[in-house]
């Protein structure tokens, strides 16, 4: 019988992992079944809603596409590993303050979407905030508010 796992090492949340995965397993599996990090949600399973999205290596990726296997020595940042203890991220806040999660289902995606931008420091437009969060589903529509949630998080002013 063949070996169909690898032993890999990553980092998430800044805590390191080893271990044994199926090398069918995605990053998406990895985090919601071995590690019980359930923020990352499967959606579609197919790349296409953004509700599985986390920080790889400091890009925003949809968890599901990524093959286990191909995470080692990476740095993955998920939801749960925004906030510091009790404190909330400010996009965490942000989204809050202005009901950018009304059922919250894809809410940790368009968190994790938006986190480059924050953490970039440099200025950005709403249309950047719009396109980078193109790849990510609301099924209650909340669009305007998940903006403004972005928009609040982030500080800019937007004209209008």
């Amino acid at each position: 019988m063949e070996n169909h796992a690898t032993k890999i090492t990553f980092k998430v949340n800044g805590e390191q992992h080893t271990l044994d995965i199926d090398n069918r397993f995605t990053l998406l599996d990895i985090l919601r079944d071995r590690l019980n990090l359930t923020g990352a949600k499967k959606g579609c399973d197919l790349g296409e809603c953004g509700a599985c999205t986390v920080i790889l290596d400091g890009k925003a990726v949809n968890s599901c596409q990524i093959l286990g296997v191909k995470i080692t020595s990476s740095e993955i940042k998920t939801i749960e590993g925004l906030s510091q203890g009790d404190m909330l991220h400010p996009l965490q806040i942000s989204f809050i303050e202005n009901d950018g999660g009304q059922c919250g289902y894809c809410t940790p995606g368009f968190i994790m979407g938006a986190y480059p931008l924050f953490e970039s420091k440099t200025n950005v437009s709403v249309e950047e905030i719009r396109l980078a969060l193109a790849g990510n589903l609301c099924r209650c529509n909340a669009y305007g508010a998940i903006i403004d949630s972005v928009v609040g998080a982030i500080g800019i002013k937007v004209d209008g």
